[in-house]
């Protein structure tokens, strides 16, 4: 039985019991507020659909995406980032206390329901692109308890109803979810407000796949080669490379033209009503004075995907913290 049918059965047993009076389901097992399973219904979102998170620094954001039947992600929530350390730039070395950026996948073993901060899913850090160039770190996560060093803190309510999410995409087959980490919403205005950044041509790409998605709706393919991210390549000869070597030159490819997003029928209020959730943001770059310095100018490469591979642990939902 797939252990994510089997959590599952395990979450339903739960329910059972704690609804006699029982047990206290444990946070990982809790299931869905009735508000949020009602926003879904009403977005005419399944509960298991397949979902995607971007997460905005300087705004201190987390986006939670849902896909409709249509094959396109519409927007569910979006969530206040209690906490995060660093400054907006990418991670580049253990001890330096930045949050990553970058194109991120999280796969079921990534997800920890023991973390010694509530709840938490590590996003992969170091990818293939940060080996490629050399970046140094580990277990980067999204969090509970508010509180960060190198990681994006939530309080505890928000991140156990992002981890439901992720953990009812699991059981409905998605076999990891993408999380695109910014520094900003990657806006014209905003980039040329950081140009000076020693980030900023790495910014430069990442802005391509937050393009894409705009555009689209639909998550763009990336990978790495030349130590570079490549968004959305379409290769020539029309065959996938197989293991591509992600510090190697790039085989020949083109961009590919990604079609507009139009909400079909149905859509238009799944797509139109935005639902930002109040809540704390302990971190406010305008009013720190922090500006647009990183802690560690070192190096930063020009360009920058890879997806993490972590080994698995006997835990339900993934390994500890």
């Amino acid at each position: 039985m797939n252990n994510f049918v089997r959590s599952g059965l395990v979450i339903a047993a739960g329910l059972a019991l704690a609804s006699c009076g029982q047990i206290d389901v444990p946070p990982h097992l809790r299931p869905l507020s009735k508000e949020t399973q009602m926003l879904l219904g009403k977005k005419q979102m399944k509960t298991n659909a397949p979902i995607f998170v971007r997460i905005f620094k300087e705004e201190s954001e987390l986006e939670v995406w849902k896909q409709r039947e249509d094959g396109r992600f519409y927007h569910f929530k979006t969530y206040p980032i209690c906490n995060w350390s660093g400054d907006v730039g990418p991670k580049v070395v253990q001890g330096d206390k930045q949050a990553p950026e970058g194109f991120y996948t999280v796969a079921r073993h990534q997800m920890n329901p023991n973390s010694q901060f509530y709840l938490a899913f590590n996003l992969g850090y170091p990818n293939a692109y940060d080996r490629a160039n050399k970046r140094t770190g580990d277990a980067l996560m999204v969090h509970g308890k508010c509180k960060s060093a190198g990681c994006y803190a939530m309080t505890d309510a928000f991140v156990e109803e992002i981890y439901a999410l992720a953990r009812e995409a699991f059981i409905g087959g998605q076999d990891g979810f993408q999380v695109h980490a910014f520094p900003f919403r990657m806006t014209d205005a905003n980039l040329a407000r950081h140009a000076k950044h020693p980030a900023a041509k790495f910014w430069a790409t990442l802005k391509e796949g937050y393009d894409y998605f705009e555009l689209a709706r639909e998550l763009p393919q990336v990978a790495v080669c030349e130590r570079k991210y490549i968004v959305n390549p379409k290769w020539r000869g029309g065959v996938q490379p197989v293991n591509l070597d992600a510090e190697q030159s790039c085989p020949a490819y083109d961009r590919q033209v990604p079609e507009p997003f139009k909400p079909t029928k149905g859509g238009q209020v799944a797509d139109a009503e935005r639902v930002i959730v109040p809540g704390p943001k302990m971190r406010s770059i305008a009013s720190s004075g922090m500006a647009s310095q990183p802690a560690t100018a070192a190096s930063i490469p020009a360009f920058g995907l890879g997806f993490g591979s972590q080994q698995p642990s006997k835990s339900m939902f993934g390994f500890l913290q």
